[in-house]
């Protein structure tokens, strides 16, 4: 949604006054998905607004009106100064962070109909962003990440198109985890294909690196395994989130 405190000034100058505050929208389709969401967007600037519309007329008639009203043309130059890898679409917005608060709130219902996937120590930014798109399209209620990586940051949001704003994102330590019966990927696990997993599970995959940290499967209710032939060490952490997710939903759990 717009901005009620959109302001009517210079928007390079809105820009520049709110870009260290704000989460960068990086392409059409990434301020497509936060409008969606009602992300709070204060400026949108592209580089050909006749473009740009018509990409929203073609592919998002739902919010077409929204960005009709949200973006400002502005000149290549200027663009690029804004962006540190301007997108081929021109396009490019801020958005406001979702609070801590809110998202905690979100994360921490009793009544959960959907599960909480964890990222455990996670180390690469572009799975992270992958994890959160997945995440959105299944309907899960939130992605958690445990450790130093940021999920909020700018390379995460990028490789998230947007979707953030689809579903509770937040960094938060093993001990601040949500409530649920926490499920975590082990190639020592049981078989997920004998399991249903309930709405309210909180699923943890372990890092690229070194898998699951001592202090979260200390935490474990479950250990849960994928199918995988022999010899073959592991998936990418996108791929195990994708099949764990898919399972979920394709055994009674499914987005709205």
């Amino acid at each position: 949604m717009t901005d009620p405190s959109r302001s009517t000034t210079d928007p390079l100058s809105t820009w520049r006054g709110l870009a260290d505050s704000c989460v960068l929208l990086d392409g059409f389709h990434a301020l497509k998905h936060a409008v969606r969401f009602h992300a709070r967007v204060p400026v949108a600037v592209t580089t050909d607004r006749r473009t740009a519309l018509a990409l929203a007329e073609e592919l998002a008639p739902d919010v077409r009106d929204i960005l009709e009203a949200l973006l400002t043309e502005v000149p290549e130059a200027a663009y690029q100064a804004l962006v540190p890898r301007p997108h081929p679409t021109g396009v490019a917005a801020l958005a406001v962070r979702p609070s801590r608060e809110a998202n905690l709130e979100a994360l921490r219902r009793t009544h959960r109909g959907a599960p909480i996937v964890v990222l455990d120590n996670p180390r690469n930014l572009g799975n992270a962003g992958a994890v959160i798109r997945l995440a959105a399209g299944f309907g899960a209620t939130g992605v958690v990440t445990t450790g130093t990586l940021d999920p909020w940051h700018p390379t995460v949001v990028r490789g998230g198109a947007g979707l953030h704003f689809a579903t509770a994102v937040e960094r938060l330590s093993v001990a601040e985890l949500p409530p649920g019966p926490l499920f975590a990927l082990d190639p020592e696990g049981d078989d997920i294909r004998g399991l249903k997993l309930p709405d309210d599970a909180v699923l943890a995959f372990g890092s690229e690196r070194s898998g699951l940290s001592a202090e979260l499967r200390a935490r474990t209710d479950h250990l849960v395994s994928l199918p995988m032939r022999p010899q073959v060490s592991s998936y990418n952490l996108a791929t195990s989130v994708a099949m764990t997710l898919y399972h979920w939903s394709a055994t009674g759990g499914a987005p709205d």
